[in-house]
């Protein structure tokens, strides 16, 4: 029996750890959506570009960069934010999100 556990033991670490850093990739791709969304909405109202990107911050959460683009009677949000700090995120990877919406008269 022991030597079953100590063979089974590596992979359910293994398998935790992936859990983990899949629900914290998810977890920032749907702050980063929600945040984009929460800035082409305060745009679309007619905020200024620094309100927007304070907006858009709040709601991603910290290490976020804010994007705002207007072009005619449209504005896009674009947020994007590192998959998380710590010792298991993988380097260099983001999650980034963009929402579009017209701007109200």
């Amino acid at each position: 029996m022991t030597a079953e556990l100590a063979l089974a033991l590596p992979a359910v670490v293994g398998l935790l750890l992936v859990v983990v850093l899949l629900s914290g990739a998810a977890t920032a791709q749907l702050r980063c959506a929600d945040a984009a969304r929460a800035g082409a909405r305060a745009a679309a109202l007619g905020e200024d570009v620094a309100e927007v990107t304070a907006v858009a911050g709040r709601v991603a959460g910290g290490g976020a960069g804010v994007a705002v683009s207007r072009g005619g009677e449209w504005v896009t949000v674009t947020v994007h934010r590192p998959l998380g700090p710590g010792p298991l995120a993988p380097a260099g990877l983001t999650a980034r999100a963009t929402a579009t919406a017209r701007i109200e008269p």
